[in-house]
Formats: structure tokens, C-alpha cells, sequence
């Protein structure tokens, strides 16, 4: 498309330089006239007569209308469109401190998305995947990423109205660089800092320093959340018990003068000022009451972020809303694209969670939200698969109340692939078993993960899908996906990998149930066709899929965290040939019975099933998923 601009571009010529070739846009002197002006919060596209105009506040309203107004004269030359952000900032925070980094490329790519959707928010949740002058085991073979590159991307997400915002830990889920003999001075418990100690503020501040340098804003989240061992390994034994809440708090102002001194504006996850109120440490204890001088004495210009992916109950986000507002301020929201812990979005779950909490989140005149993509146990999945939930925050955030037919359309402008597309992903795990949505209770099942990763053997998930017919589910899947494959550009990046893995879990679903019952019958023609060519067949397969996996992940991500993946793959090879052996030797008659399929399959949670309000089950934990037994020994310090 050709346009010509009219009025002041210099805000916004680096960001139309970096849209164009993705836009197929060409400005020049001869095409349709789009005068362009400043609105007073509104975002207004259109075109009537041969005159277009894009009227905006901002700087991503711009980008976003521009979207629609291309969007909108593909289809006619005579159109008005008119929207009201619903907040002042909306984006996402993606989780690059487990194991998938994302490459400078990777992000750029993923920022210019984000302009099209309208979302003017990035964090990085970075655990110690920066580099830290003075530190370098933070970090230290794990993918972090240089002063230089953090730059980069800041400088790319400013040309397009996006705030780049440093998410950082500055007392819990700081393991990964606490394992370091070097770093045991630091050290509470096994992932808690040691609160008090001055090596610890020193250690802290040069962190902060590091984290922030690179970008232009002035905000950082310091995370704080999750600090179940705060104040009971080191720290006990050195200076006593200790009121948690006090630990707190003496920790708080300590961090926060150092974000003082470097003029920032901090904020926190929220969870542990109501943990520690609850009798059972939960987050979302309704019975919870936190004592007001608690509520009282939160610094002033520090802002809670209230994170809830859980809730499908819009009364239930309100009603914890109305509570973090109690502390002073309007809280940050955080929801989530259930992207943790599995190999496809959990879209079911997500949209359910998302409609309830940012309907309540509008009602509730709260200005700041993102969405979390975590990476929970090595993330073997493809960030740019939660495309379709970020173009869910979008339209939230430009409307009072979510269009699904607009979603639609905007979601293949502004990524190329259809909304069905993107949907059938989630019946990788959306399977016949699962509840409506997946959604059972505050989680959901997640059979992709631990149907591949098992034991064929000792089939520790076995029980869970007697009965289900898998083999036929993921069949009908890997057809829909090898179509999506070829029927969208770049859709091999997102559909190849998860169609290989429906090829192997196709096979494999239900092999070590067939297994262990012709073992039980001694059938053994079965067993040897299962060890002379079935097992084989699905050795081929895991082949496949790992060979996909990894030209996706080299494409995306970083390689450090590649090598974790690659012994998971290599293990289930190993155990597979294992399993080839041990049958063999069955059938030949040198061993009269397999140990491992004499015992009885139980429910790996000992939850009954079938029965109402029970998936299929959950694990996010690949040593609990392969073996019942020694996999590592975690010490609590």
C-alpha cells in the first residue's frame, strides 16, 4: 500500500521505518494523502473522499491505528473506525530466566507485533540473565544477555512506543546463581538471599545498577514473591526468629534505598504480604487479614502487583482488587497465557482467566496490566504460540467489553495466522479426558508433558488415560497442525514442532498400557511386535520431533538451555532401548518376569478418576514425570 503522511512524523519516523516491510507499506509523494494529528485520547482511522486521517495521543496508538487503517482499506475506501484505550500500560512479561532466552531478533520481532496490537509494555523477567560487572557467575553459562543487546532492544521498543521495563529478584528465585560455592555468603536458603546481611545490599545494588542501565524508563520491578525459606535457614541460626512480616519489611527499605538512589520507581509482587497473613501461606486465602499498620507502613511510590492467571470468577478479581487497593494505591495486574509447563497454549484456560480479570480490572479503574509467559521446568514450548493471548490483552485494551469477531480479524492482521489456527494448539493438552476448557480448579492438566516425557516401563501416568483413546485424538490433531504448517508463511515455526510431537504421542499415549496388559496375558507374539517394530517406529519419531525442536529453539532462542532438552530427549531414546531389551529378554525366555511391569499402575496423584471435576492430572516437574526414583537430592540450603 501506498501512502503519503501529512503533519509532524518526527515521533514516529523510526517506528514507520521499522513497520513497513512487514506492512508491505511504501510512503511516498503520490500515494492516498493520511493526514496524521494529535488526538485528546482517543484513536480514531479512517477515510472517506480519497482522504485518510489517523488521529492519536500516544505514540503505539499511532502504530495501532495505523494497523487499522491498512487493515480497514484492504476490505474498502470508505471507512471510520474509533477507539478508547482502557489503559496506560498493557503489555506482557515473558519469562527468559528458564532456560529460553529469547535472541535480540527474536524480540525485535516479537516488539513489532506488539506495535500493530497496540501494546506499549515489555518485561523481561530476568532471574540472573544479565550481565553483572564484578559477577560473573550470574548468569554464568546460562544465555545472559550484554549490556549491548538490552540496549538494542530498548532502543527498538522506544522507536515504537513500547516501554521496556527490567524485571528482576531481589530476594527469592535467585537459585540458579545462589547454587555458586562463591555465592554462599549471600545465601538464606537454597533460592532466598540473606536478608541483612551488608554483602547482600552490596551484592543488590550492583545488580539494580546493571539491570537498569540500558533502558530509558525509571520503573523496575524487584520482584520479591514466593520467599517461602525467608528468615528460616542462615538467617535463623545467625540472628533468630524473627516476625516475617518485620523481615519484610526491614528487607523492603532496605532494597528501596538503593532504587532511591538511583532515581527509580519500584514495584513488587504481592503475594507474600497475604501469605504471610494466611494460616496456610496461601496467596488467595479469602479468610487471610492482613493487620493495618501491615497495610500502613508499605512505602509510599511502591506498587503492588496483584498476579492472578487462576480465577475464572470476575467477582473473585474484583473483590482481591478492592483488597490491594486497601495498601494505598492502585495495584499493577498481572494475568497470564497458560504457556508453563506444557507444549501448546492453554487457550481455554487463558481466555477464561483473561475475560474475568480484565473486565474486573476495567471496572475496578485499573490503569497497568501485562500478561505472564513463565517457563516453568525448562520451557519447551514456543513463546510466539501465546501470539493469539497478547492480541487478547490488546483488544481488551481498546475496548469496554471484549469483541471476539474483532479479535479475530485483528489477530490475522497483525500475525498472519488465523485465530482456528492458533486455537487447535490447545488440544495438545485439551484432550478426552480434560474438564470444559481444561480448566480444573486454579490449574489444568498438561497430558503433552508427561505422556512424552514417561517412562514407557514404569508408566507412572498410565492409569490416568485408561480408556481415553488418545492414539485417535493426537491423530486428528497432527493432521490440523501439518495443515496450518503449510497453509501460513512462517507457519512451520509455530505448527512443526507440536505436529511432530502429536506424530509421537499418537504412538505413544497408550503404548505402556498395551504394554504391561500383554505382559500380564502373556501374549507374547504382541510384545514382540511392539519390541521388533512398534518401539522401533516411535524411536523414529522422538528422532523427528527432536530435530524440529531444536531448529525451532536455535531460531528463537538463545542455545544455552538447548543441552537441558537434549538429555531429556536422550533419555526417553535410552529408556526406549532399554524397553526393546527388557521385552526381548522376556520373550526369549532369559529372564521369566519385567519387575517394573509387575507392579500395579496407580494414580500418580492418588486421585481417583474418572470423576467429576478431575482432569487428567498436572505435573510441572520432568524428575517427578521419568522416575519414582533418586533423581537428584535437593538440600534445603
Amino acid at each position: 500500500m501506498k501512502l503519503t503522511f501529512e503533519g509532524d512524523l518526527q515521533e514516529l519516523e523510526a517506528g514507520l521505518s521499522l513497520l513497513s516491510g512487514n506492512l508491505h507499506l511504501e510512503m511516498v509523494e503520490d500515494g492516498t494523502p493520511v493526514r496524521v494529528e494529535k488526538s485528546d485520547g482517543k484513536i480514531e482511522a479512517g477515510m472517506e473522499n480519497g482522504q485518510g486521517w489517523i488521529r492519536f495521543a500516544e505514540k503505539i496508538h499511532f502504530f495501532r491505528a495505523l494497523g487499522l487503517f491498512i487493515e480497514s482499506a484492504r476490505e474498502s475506501n470508505h471507512f471510520s473506525v474509533s477507539e478508547e484505550p482502557q489503559f496506560k500500560l498493557n503489555g506482557v512479561m515473558i519469562d527468559v530466566s528458564r532456560n529460553a532466552v529469547l535472541t535480540v531478533t527474536s524480540i525485535k520481532e516479537l516488539l513489532q507485533k506488539m506495535a500493530l496490537m497496540g501494546l506499549n509494555l515489555l518485561m523481561l523477567y530476568t532471574e540472573d540473565t544479565f550481565e553483572v560487572e564484578g559477577e560473573p557467575y550470574f548468569g554464568y553459562m546460562r544465555g545472559r544477555y550484554s549490556y549491548a543487546e538490552l540496549k538494542a532492544c530498548d532502543d527498538y521498543a522506544d522507536a515504537l512506543g513500547i516501554e521496556i521495563i527490567p524485571c528482576i529478584q531481589t530476594l527469592a528465585h535467585i537459585e540458579h546463581f545462589l547454587k555458586w560455592d562463591i555465592a554462599s555468603p549471600l545465601k538464606d536458603t537454597r533460592d532466598v538471599l540473606l536478608v541483612g546481611s551488608d554483602a547482600t545490599y552490596q551484592f543488590l545494588e550492583r545488580i539494580i545498577s546493571a539491570a537498569t542501565r540500558p533502558f530509558r524508563s525509571r520503573r523496575i520491578h524487584i520482584g520479591m514473591d514466593e520467599a517461602h525459606g525467608m528468615g528460616r535457614g542462615v538467617y535463623q541460626d545467625r540472628y533468630g526468629y524473627r516476625d516475617r512480616f518485620e523481615i519484610i519489611r526491614s528487607h523492603l527499605d532496605q532494597v528501596l534505598q538503593i532504587t532511591s538512589k538511583y532515581g527509580l520507581d519500584p514495584m513488587i509482587w504481592s503475594d507474600m504480604y497475604f501469605r504471610v497473613a494466611s494460616k496456610t501461606h496461601d496467596y488467595y486465602d479469602l479468610d487471610a487479614v492482613i493487620p493495618e499498620s501491615v497495610k500502613q507502613a508499605l512505602p509510599q511510590g511502591l506498587q503492588l502487583v496483584y498476579w492472578d492467571y487462576y480465577h475464572d470468577d470476575q467477582a473473585f478479581y474484583n473483590d482481591y482488587i478492592r483488597r490491594h487497593k486497601e495498601f494505598g494505591s492502585n495495584p499493577v495486574f498481572a494475568g497470564g497465557i497458560w504457556v508453563w509447563s506444557r507444549w501448546g497454549p492453554g487457550y481455554g484456560k487463558t481466555f477464561r482467566a483473561t475475560n474475568a480479570g480484565l473486565q474486573a480490572c476495567k471496572e475496578e479503574g485499573i490503569q497497568e496490566v501485562f500478561a505472564t509467559l513463565w517457563g516453568d521446568d525448562g520451557t519447551e514450548i514456543n513463546y510466539f504460540t501465546a501470539l493469539l493471548g497478547l492480541q487478547l490483552y490488546a483488544e481488551h485494551g481498546y475496548a469496554r467489553q471484549l469483541d471476539l469477531e474483532k479479535l479475530k480479524r485483528r489477530v490475522k492482521f497483525c500475525t498472519g495466522v488465523d485465530y482456528e489456527a492458533f486455537m487447535d494448539l490447545k488440544y495438545l493438552d485439551e484432550t478426552p479426558g480434560t474438564l470444559p476448557d481444561n480448566s480444573e480448579g486454579l490449574g489444568t492438566s498438561n497430558p503433552s508433558k508427561f505422556l512424552l516425557w514417561q517412562d514407557l516401563l514404569i508408566g507412572l501416568y498410565d492409569r490416568h488415560v485408561v480408556g481415553l483413546n488418545l492414539e485417535e485424538h493426537y491423530a486428528q490433531l497432527r493432521e490440523k497442525l501439518c495443515r496450518h504448517k503449510n497453509d501460513y508463511p512462517g507457519g512451520k515455526l509455530l505448527f512443526e514442532t507440536p505436529e511432530k510431537l502429536c506424530a509421537v504421542l499418537e504412538q505413544k499415549s497408550d503404548l505402556g498400557l498395551r504394554m504391561t496388559i500383554a505382559y500380564k496375558h502373556r501374549d507374547l507374539p504382541l510384545l514382540r511386535q511392539i519390541a521388533d517394530q512398534e518401539i522401533p517406529e516411535l524411536i523414529q519419531r522422538v528422532c523427528e520431533l527432536r530435530a524440529a525442536h531444536r531448529e525451532e529453539w536455535f531460531s528463537i532462542y538463545k542455545p544455552f538451555g538447548w543441552e537441558v532438552l537434549d538429555i531429556r530427549y536422550g533419555g526417553l531414546l535410552s529408556r526406549l532401548d532399554s524397553a526393546i531389551l527388557r521385552l526381548n529378554d522376556f520373550i526369549e525366555g532369559h529372564v521369566s518376569s519385567i519387575e517394573e511391569m509387575d507392579e500395579e499402575r496407580l494414580f500418580f496423584d492418588g486421585i481417583e478418576r474418572p470423576q467429576p471435576g478431575v482432569g487428567l492430572g498436572f505435573s510441572d516437574k520432568y524428575h517427578r514425570i521419568v522416575t519414582a526414583g533418586v533423581f537428584f537430592h535437593a538440600l534445603p540450603l
